[in-house]
């Protein structure tokens, strides 16, 4: 389940202004950010205009489980008009590292890393 079904089932509010970025949630690969914001993908507050700087306000982290949940709100730093929220997921199971990021503004991207010095999957490829 990606992160956003799993908060529309939870009725988290997750108002976000689709006006306000080029694409929605665009696929970023395994490019997952705890912080920041994508700014390549902002096209300007549609309240105020501006394009050149986003505020990242309201950040928490939450354990769920085994899971570290990140989520933070951009903002416009002009006007403080809402962009989008975003939300980061990271987890370890066996011995891999788990990661999951969804935002209007910044995209939605997953990734998988080995805990071990070497990464198992990659050995098999080389035979």
């Amino acid at each position: 389940m990606q992160l956003w079904e799993a908060a529309a089932t939870q009725n988290v509010n997750v108002t976000m202004c689709k006006d306000c970025v080029k694409e929605e949630f665009p696929d970023r690969g395994s490019i997952c950010l705890d912080s920041g914001a994508y700014l390549a993908n902002l096209n300007g507050c549609k309240l105020c205009g501006r394009k050149d700087r986003v505020q990242v306000v309201n950040k928490a982290t939450t354990q769920e489980g085994d899971q570290e949940v990140t989520t933070f709100q951009h903002k416009c730093e002009g006007c403080e008009h809402l962009i989008a929220t975003h939300e980061y997921c990271f987890w370890v199971e066996e011995d891999f590292q788990y990661y999951e990021m969804s935002c209007l503004l910044c995209g939605e991207s997953d990734d998988t890393r080995s805990c071990l010095p070497d990464d198992p999957r990659m050995a098999a490829t080389l035979f």
